[in-house]
């Protein structure tokens, strides 16, 4: 204002009046706007709008499992729990087999996947009296647990500290002879429960798939179930008649879309596939090569191409594909024949026990000629407690008798069945066929019938070289038998008819992936032996890609030592190809093939090797090689074995016992590998 001239301020003075006046009007009005903006908000608080509510879905609560198998065997009355280590379905069979026995000695029974129950409950099996856990223990591979004990095995394992002296217990281990690890896990599970205070109230029973395992397992139940009487003072019924476990329910009236047609878990999957794919959700990879590998002789043996475009399954070098079979449809129609049955009939087995975790033998409802086809092994010898049961069907009293006396511990019994099931290979069919008196309802075969398995396959190519495909190598399985019957393997009979396209449509097999420990060293540049007569050539097929990958891609490889064997060079030298392709390009440095009847003295992989001793002992001893076997694991790997003692002895100085060591250091280090079958 200073700066004003006086003349300018004398203009300013009415006006500045006028504006005041002019603002009290605007302040009035402005208070009464404001005035009524906060007397409608206060107004409206007062009867605030109602939030919409949203309808609840009508949705069930998931059921929590139940993983308390102390609070299942108060709520159902059970004091014997019987925990299985099963791969194959022998273990969970003979788990179910004794729950079953405990009702005859007044007892109550159930069998128990160890991965779907607390494990650490074991301490607690004290709180019910009279109480008894029994172990049917199977080991996998070279010692492993089963894949549904691991976890347990982790328990036994990491708790030191477990205070079991409250709990009774047995175990039966299931093995193999033949192998290396003979029954480990089944005995470490008996050395360890003892370790942490439990009681053992009878022998270990040790089972050996390679002499007879049915036979191992009677002997040592008709020996325990006596054990048992004694330690809790109880004695048997004597009611020795068949205890049903499932309930048939057929149905007349039912969505055929709700009806299981070959799916392993979720209804309708095969429809509708999704990630990720396990042993329950198996993928359906289409079949895209199919071709013979062998160029003469009467055998078949045969390389598979799988298409996992899409699937998002992984797998390296050395891994496993798992393969779901059916049964000859001849074979199922022929059953439904002998038993005279309409095999499209649409049936639940329900089981009796409503508490059970398993609520049918096999995924139902569905139809007798699905579960035949799809579920059930309708080819392998019946194991005695089936012979048993279906006894009371033969109108003809000496055919009852022979089939109890078979399922029987005495000696005249089980030479019996020895030599009518066993050495003839009997199977179910061929037992009704000879048995025209023995006609069993179906519902109650189709309960004893075992579980159809998935079948396990070496994985023959590399997924850095096919991301998108698993190769098999197998040969398909066919025999006379002593009967002159002419019996088929499952599933290499199976795989030889998936012919590329079927009618104009896919061939497709279920398969998922098994990990494996049969795996490549870490390092490139450590030299690899490989030996693998037969189809045991198929993971070396695998690691001969991927290491001429690697060295595609500027690696350093180490030496890479192929052992294959065959019988002729000119029938079944299999893949001869690709390996002196692969041998001419140096992905293979050495390759050793041996013919074993091209002349008159027998050639196998281990002569070839003791030829070449001085440089697999370079290898191994000097240069930290790893040693890889496939194949036969009765003569072949024991031979292998022995030709390796040989060469510790003779070049490394050792003696026998040295040299046996020396190779257990090997395979502790992870060095020598096996991945065998007998």
């Amino acid at each position: 204002m200073a700066d004003m001239d006086p003349a300018t301020t004398t203009q300013t003075e009415p006006m500045m009046e006028e504006e005041a006046s002019l603002f009290t009007s605007l302040d009035v009005i402005l208070f009464t706007v404001l005035a009524g903006i906060v007397l409608y908000f206060v107004m409206n608080r007062k009867k605030p709008e109602p939030i919409p509510e949203f309808k609840k879905l009508d949705t069930p609560a998931p059921t929590a499992r139940e993983t308390s198998f102390i609070e299942k065997m108060k709520k159902t009355g059970k004091n014997i729990i019987v925990f299985y280590g099963s791969q194959t379905g022998t273990g969970e069979e003979f788990a179910n087999r004794l729950s079953k026995d405990a009702q005859r000695y007044g007892m109550k029974g159930m069998a128990a996947d160890p991965e779907e129950y607390e494990m650490g409950e074991l301490s607690r099996l004290s709180e019910i009296p009279n109480s008894l856990a029994i172990f049917c223990m199977a080991t996998y591979g070279e010692g492993d647990p089963t894949d549904n004990a691991q976890d347990f095995y982790d328990w036994l394992q990491e708790n030191d500290d477990e205070d079991l002296s409250g709990l009774n217990y047995t175990v039966f281990a299931l093995g193999n002879k033949t192998y290396e690890h003979y029954n480990a896990m089944g005995k470490y599970v008996d050395k360890r429960l003892e370790e942490l205070g439990a009681k053992r109230i009878f022998d270990l029973g040790l089972g050996d798939d390679d002499g007879n395992l049915e036979e191992d397992f009677v002997s040592w139940r008709e020996q325990f179930w006596p054990a048992v009487c004694e330690h809790f003072g109880v004695e048997a019924l004597g009611d020795e008649s068949s205890i049903r476990q499932y309930v048939l329910k057929e149905h007349t009236d039912i969505n055929m879309n709700k009806v299981y047609t070959g799916e392993i878990g979720r209804l309708q999957s095969f429809e509708v596939q999704k990630p990720p794919f396990d042993a329950k959700n198996p993928f359906l990879a289409p079949v895209t090569v199919n071709r013979k590998l062998n160029k003469a002789g009467e055998r078949h043996l045969m390389h598979l191409e799988l298409d996992i475009t899409g699937s998002k399954i992984r797998y390296e070098s050395g891994d496993h594909v798992a393969v779901f079979p059916t049964n000859d449809s001849a074979l199922v129609n022929k059953l439904g024949q002998l038993l005279g049955v309409d095999l499209d009939v649409v049936i639940s087995l329900n089981n009796l026990d409503e508490e059970s975790n398993k609520k049918h033998p096999f995924p139902c409802p569905t139809t007798y000629r699905t579960a035949l086809t799809h579920y059930l092994d309708i080819t392998q010898t019946p194991r005695t407690n089936v012979l048993y049961e279906l006894a009371q069907y033969a109108s003809d009293p000496k055919d009852q008798e022979n089939m109890r006396k078979m399922a029987s511990s005495s000696p005249e019994g089980k030479a019996l069945y020895q030599s009518w099931v066993l050495d003839s290979c009997r199977s179910i069919i061929h037992i009704l066929e000879d048995m025209p008196s023995l006609r069993p309802p179906i519902d109650h075969l189709c309960e004893l019938m075992p579980r159809l398995q998935a079948r396990y396959y070496s994985i023959a190519s590399s997924s850095k070289v096919h991301p998108n495909s698993i190769h098999i190598c197998a040969v398909v399985v066919e025999y006379k038998t002593k009967t002159g019957r002419t019996n088929k393997g499952v599933a290499t009979n199976w795989l030889k008819n998936k012919l590329v396209t079927d009618n104009g449509h896919k061939s497709t097999v279920p398969m998922f992936i098994r990990k494996s420990q049969f795996r490549l060293p870490f390092k490139a540049t450590n030299p690899v032996i490989m030996i693998g007569p037969g189809t045991g050539i198929a993971p070396f097929m695998g690691f001969i890609q991927e290491r001429g990958w690697l060295k595609e891609q500027g690696k350093e490889v180490g030496e890479t030592v192929m052992y294959f064997g065959c019988r002729h060079k000119n029938e079944d030298y299999l893949y001869q190809e690709e390996l002196e392709e692969a041998e001419k390009t140096g992905v293979l440095t050495q390759l050793n093939v041996a013919f074993s009847r091209d002349q008159e003295q027998k050639v196998y992989v281990q002569h070839h090797m003791k030829k070449n001793k001085e440089h697999i002992w370079k290898l191994v001893n000097s240069e930290n090689a790893h040693i890889y076997i496939c194949g036969d694991a009765r003569n072949m790997a024991k031979d292998v074995q022995a030709a390796f003692y040989d060469i510790a002895e003779e070049l490394g100085g050792m003696t026998r016992t040295q040299a046996t060591d020396y190779v257990k250091k090997l395979m502790t280090k992870g060095r020598y590998s096996q991945d065998v079958w007998s």
